[in-house]
């Protein structure tokens, strides 16, 4: 790539306006591209010419779906094999180019536009691992009237990505882990959404509940996309807000709610938290660029939802949950705010393990029933009564019970808390410990960190369902002494745990699973070709 002249630099334009090149996208070595891309697969030619590519002239080739170059050099002799490997055909594909810019180059004595260099292309590379990083492809040439074309020409292909977001809701939480969400986004985040163009309205939360009361109100239709900065408290809090908000511009009783409509504007979620559950479920890992250029990119990914209700009347929508040892944990957590994250989930888990104890429970589900089994009871001509017939019941002293519409990816552990359990496919995951010693459930506990399988324990259920009801059968709560956990909470109540916030309550829970209930950002990089 040119190097600048002593006292000068060099800068990406766009419309006229000076914008300087992101620091964080470097140049990719020729090594990285794509190769050996069949030229029917590339689609109609649009543009052809020469531009220096790192260092080299190259015949360069604009198609509807693929930017593909080559060097040009003198004629060698036929097959001379060491010549066709050193020069192959290069590429990428036009739907991993997230921004075009002209570049230019400025000097102190320099008045006006600057001296044009070329063009300067912003790719979307998917790397190991789940994860994506932002790069920059620089096209040289210092024709004014030949980069104009392309440069029109890009922005036309740019401008036929219609599910790429063009202005987003910002919602900030600064507290998240250790109050660095403010830090990651205003260093990581904002300078690729600038880079793409994007228009960003952003909110500082200031309080709990801040985002709820906020999205309960706001005048969304100028916005393609809402975007949380936060860690799971946040994410849960925003999707609790968004599906609420669309039942009440639907018309519907948001305390009884049977057939929940969808969210109307996708969710992204950029983890800045301390465990980043539901963001590392979406996107494979927790990692900030990554999570950003799905939303850039405009990658959609439907995910279901659970609707978490007692005596008929809605606690929240949510993704998973966790009652009796799950739940305790969280509540002793909460009463030690003060400490780090870390030390705080160590000293409540040791804590709950400590006071161990068993909750009778009575827990009814609804099996899952795929699409082929729903199709052959149709064909049977079963009757919908036939529902009622499918409930089940368990009960007895459990240890933990964990519900869970999602994986539930995290850094301990990270094969997933539900690892059989996908984002989407319309069932839940009811993981059931019984009562037993402690020496086994903390075994149990541990292998979620190892390679083994945490459910190959005697005393540990699992099924595949699509709702639950839990009702604890105690009559009344233990004294303050014997359960720390329940210094904050009313009278019979119960601590649960739900996308890591805690609920008290008091009666039986009802969970059902609402497939594809709201679409977030994320998830696999798709074909997408733009309408030319």
């Amino acid at each position: 790539m040119p190097r600048g002249r002593r006292g000068g630099r060099v800068s990406a334009w766009e419309g006229g306006l000076e914008e300087e090149a992101p620091q964080a996208a470097a140049a990719v070595p020729p090594a990285l591209w794509a190769s050996q891309l069949q030229p029917e697969a590339a689609g109609q030619i649009l543009l052809r010419g020469i531009f220096e590519i790192g260092r080299s002239s190259c015949d360069v080739v604009l198609s509807e779906r693929a930017l593909r170059w080559w060097p040009i050099t003198p004629e060698r002799p036929a097959g001379d094999s060491k010549y066709d490997i050193l020069h192959k055909e290069e590429f990428i594909e036009v739907k991993d180019i997230f921004s075009v810019k002209l570049k230019r180059r400025y000097s102190a004595k320099q008045q006006g536009s600057g001296t044009l260099l070329g063009i300067t292309l912003f790719i979307c590379l998917k790397k190991e691992q789940n994860k994506l990083k932002d790069s920059m492809l620089d096209l040289i040439n210092l024709s004014e009237d030949h980069c104009d074309v392309w440069f029109k020409q890009f922005k036309k292909i740019l401008a036929g990505f219609s599910n790429r977001p063009k202005s987003l809701k910002i919602i900030l939480n600064p507290q998240s882990h250790k109050k660095e969400a403010t830090q990651v986004y205003y260093e990581k985040v904002e300078p690729l959404l600038r880079t793409a163009g994007i228009k960003t309205d952003l909110t500082i939360t200031e309080y709990e509940g801040h985002a709820l009361s906020l999205l309960k109100e706001c005048e969304l239709q100028e916005f393609d996309g809402v975007v949380c900065v936060g860690g799971d408290g946040s994410a849960s809090e925003v999707v609790h807000a968004l599906l609420l908000r669309a039942q009440k511009d639907a018309g519907k009783e948001t305390d009884h709610i049977l057939t929940p409509v969808c969210a109307e504007l996708p969710l992204g979620l950029i983890p800045a938290g301390s465990t980043n559950v539901l963001a590392h479920s979406l996107h494979g890992i927790p990692h900030v660029v990554t999570a950003t250029l799905h939303i850039i990119m405009g990658h959609i990914q439907p995910v279901d939802v659970c609707t978490f209700s007692t005596t008929g009347k809605l606690l929240r929508f949510g993704f998973s949950a966790m009652f009796g040892f799950g739940g305790r944990t969280l509540a002793l957590a909460e009463k030690h705010r003060w400490m780090s994250p870390n030390q705080r989930r160590d000293f409540a888990v040791i804590k709950a393990l400590a006071k161990l104890k068993p909750e009778d429970c009575e827990i009814s589900f609804l099996p899952f029933m795929s699409s082929q089994d729903l199709q052959g009871r149709k064909v049977e001509g079963s009757p919908k009564s036939e529902c009622n017939d499918r409930w089940q019941t368990i009960q007895g002293q459990i240890l933990n019970i964990s519900i869970m519409a999602i994986p539930c990816l995290c850094s301990v552990a990270p094969r997933g808390l539900a690892p059989n359990t996908r984002l989407n496919n319309g069932s839940m995951a009811l993981i059931i410990a019984r009562n037993t010693s402690r020496p086994e459930f903390i075994k149990h506990l541990k292998r979620y960190a190892s390679v083994k399988n945490q459910f190959n324990f005697p005393f540990v259920e699992t099924y595949t369902v699509e709702e639950v009801k839990i009702r604890p059968r105690t009559n009344s709560t233990p004294s303050l002494e014997e359960n720390e956990w329940q210094a904050t909470a009313s009278e019979n109540s119960f601590p649960w745990n739900v996308d890591g916030d805690l609920v008290e309550v008091a009666s039986e829970v009802h969970v059902k699973l609402h497939p594809r209930l709201i679409n977030l950002y994320g998830g696999s990089m798709e074909e997408m070709i733009p309408k030319l």
